[in-house]
């Protein structure tokens, strides 16, 4: 089983690899609306405030995903709507719980499925871990994904790794699976959650 993820930005990454080498990629690009900013005084105690969401990807990006990649899972896709096909297998993720942000997040993808809602508390984002980026999804959601969409032996890609949680699940399911992470901070961290989780008995 593979379980890489590289310290570069993705698009380098992407370049390199051949037309629909990945199975499924399931990413969390930014959205550009300033995520990491947002509650800033109270969520500042785990993680410092950066730049990389002040700017989403553009058509070169989506491009090179589409390319390398069979089908697609994108988070936040209805801020990318200019550059996805029409599609009525959305997601819903139900954060389970009323928040300060929003109750629930979209994500696109390229199945022809119905539309499904996947109820998940955003409290349960901790549970590996803790905390270590300002976006970092629960462990639980991305097995969901990958238990709906995904099947046995399939590769899975995430461009853009944040806090390591697809790569945690991908490995529980025993998926191989590679990932970017351009920032160094949050590469070391995901690293560093990843052994450590990975390498303890893992009860989900």
């Amino acid at each position: 089983m593979s379980n890489e993820v590289y310290h570069m930005d993705c698009m380098d990454f992407m370049q390199s690899i051949p037309d629909k080498y990945f199975d499924l990629a399931i990413v969390d690009p930014p959205y550009g609306i300033q995520r990491s900013r947002i509650g800033y005084r109270k969520l500042w105690k785990y993680y410092k405030p950066k730049d990389w969401d002040d700017a989403p990807p553009d058509k070169k990006y989506f491009d090179e995903l589409f390319r390398i990649s069979k089908n697609q899972v994108i988070f936040g896709g209805n801020y990318f709507a200019p550059y996805l096909s029409p599609s009525m297998g959305w997601i819903v993720w139900d954060k389970g719980q009323k928040l300060t942000m929003s109750d629930g997040e979209l994500a696109y993808t390229s199945f022809h499925k119905a539309l499904r809602i996947v109820t998940v508390h955003r409290t349960k984002i901790c549970k590996f871990g803790g905390y270590i980026h300002p976006t970092q999804k629960p462990v639980e959601l991305y097995l969901w994904i990958l238990n709906n969409y995904a099947k046995p032996g399939q590769k899975i890609l995430d461009t853009h790794i944040g806090s390591g949680s697809s790569r945690i699940a991908a490995y529980s399911l025993g998926l191989d699976f590679w990932g970017c992470e351009k920032d160094k901070e949050y590469f070391e961290l995901q690293e560093k959650r990843f052994l450590e989780q990975c390498h303890t008995k893992l009860n989900f």
